[in-house]
Parts: C-alpha cells; structure tokens; sequence
C-alpha cells in the first residue's frame, strides 16, 4: 500500500517551519508571546516530517478569495 504524503495534498495549505530568526520577528512585528500564539500539535499530520519541535513556529498560507493568500502562524505544542 503506497504512503500518502497529507503535506502535499492539494487541499492542505502550505505549511513552513520557521528558523530562529524568523521566529523572533514574527513575535516582535505583532508584539506576542509564544503563549498567545494558536497552538498546532507536533504529530499534526501536516508538519510531522518537518521534525518540529516543542516551541517552534510554524507559518501557514491560506489561498483566500478576497486577498490571494493569508498568512497564520502556529505555535508546536505536544499533543
């Protein structure tokens, strides 16, 4: 039996595991903590192969209708 990849599905939105850097501008350009971020779990079918880590963000861009895409971020909690 061949193994779906869910990431790559065509109705799963895009899914990037931010670096350090990138994770620090996002909590100062909004002015958050990791505490107040939306939480994804780490065995979240979308990111698991991404090897995340308890702590990491991770961004996600929506296709929208009204504005192209829409960004979110998500902060990797345990499940």
């Amino acid at each position: 039996m061949e193994e779906i990849n869910v990431a790559e599905h065509t109705l799963v939105p895009k899914h990037v595991l931010l670096n350090e850097e990138e994770k620090n501008d996002v909590l100062k350009k909004y002015g958050v903590s990791l505490k107040q971020l939306p939480r994804i779990v780490l065995t979240d079918p979308a990111i698991i192969k991404m090897n995340p880590q308890v702590g990491d963000v991770v961004k996600i861009v929506r296709k929208s209708k009204t504005a192209e895409e829409t960004v979110f971020y998500r902060v990797v909690v345990r499940g």
